[in-house]
């Protein structure tokens, strides 16, 4: 019983820490306030710690806290992999799952899979989140994370790579009549581009030369934008050159909104990857939608990359 006991003490407490409050966590579990806050005191009592800072307004977890969350993070992951591997038998993945994802790319190429998964797993309960900043996996309790950009801190989590946004120069027909079609690197330097970010400060696109070399070429930002999508619209409208993933340009340059201009130099690819919580064994739901994100994701971004072109450090997307 003790032991029932510990385990029930410690999905109440997971349960305040992702719900953000005690009232909040009480309904989601179907007990009432008071219940709640007496199993989080026993539990307490028995570690010989504090686990929250509480004040009349709002709630925090303490440094011991945060320590105790993420053991109790790995405990209640090794028991829904021991359900989900009595589940492979039903041969469909069950239970809630996180997602997080970039915004636009999100929209436009993930969710259709995974709201064809949803329709297909019924008991799968998806939570979906699209977001363009980095989000933390462990501490917001997401189960997998789509991410844009090198990886340059990953402590604690796994991670495949899906592929690569291959990035297209691009530019409206009328701005090339206006300003000419740049052919060489040197036409491209110091002409009006629509750049990704929140300044109009001096800028760079970067290129790799023929010997591997990085080549970087100095623009100047007309308009800088934090939307792929108006960075588009802006595009065909004329009012400057702009690079752009191949699976979001594809329609307009199918319908001549825009042409791509293409270089001796290569532009360089932006890598894709699915991250997950590090367990010594990953939950069979993850590894379902890892298998479909696998094989729909990966094609978009397949066909829309250049033959051979590099996957390099970038900063023209991040999530």
């Amino acid at each position: 019983m003790a032991g029932l006991e510990r385990l029930s003490g410690i999905a109440v407490f997971a349960q305040v820490v992702e719900s953000g409050s005690f009232s909040a966590a009480a309904g989601r579990l179907h007990l009432s306030r008071s219940a709640v806050g007496k199993t989080v005191a026993r539990l307490e009592v028995r570690l010989g710690v504090r686990l929250f800072h509480r004040t009349t307004r709002n709630q925090s977890l303490t440094d011991e806290g945060q320590m105790f969350y993420q053991r109790c993070l790995r405990v209640l992951a090794e028991l829904e992999n021991a359900e989900d591997e009595l589940a492979q038998g039903q041969h469909e993945p069950s239970g809630r799952m996180r997602i997080t994802m970039p915004v636009l790319f999100g929209r436009r190429c993930v969710a259709p899979v995974l709201l064809d998964l949803a329709g297909r797993w019924p008991r799968l309960q998806l939570e979906l989140a699209f977001s363009d900043r980095k989000v933390d996996l462990v501490e917001e309790g997401f189960d997998l994370a789509i991410r844009s950009g090198p990886l340059t801190d990953t402590p604690g989590l796994k991670m495949r790579p899906l592929g690569a946004h291959n990035m297209l120069i691009c530019a409206a027909p009328a701005w090339l009549a206006r300003h000419g079609t740049p052919r060489t690197l040197a036409d491209l330097a110091g002409q009006q581009a629509i750049f990704y970010g929140r300044t109009t400060h001096d800028a760079e696109w970067v290129f790799q030369g023929m010997a591997g070399e990085a080549i970087p070429v100095r623009l100047l930002p007309r308009i800088a934008l934090d939307d792929l999508d108006v960075m588009m619209q802006a595009g065909c409208q004329g009012l400057g050159l702009v690079r752009l993933p191949g699976w979001l340009a594809a329609d307009a340059l199918e319908s001549g909104q825009l042409v791509e201009l293409t270089f001796a130099e290569r532009t360089q690819s932006i890598p894709v990857h699915a991250l997950w919580p590090h367990a010594p064994q990953t939950p069979l739901k993850v590894r379902w939608v890892l298998d479909a994100l696998l094989e729909h994701v990966s094609p978009i971004l397949r066909t829309s990359t250049q033959q051979g072109a590099p996957v390099l450090d970038d900063v023209g997307m991040k999530t």
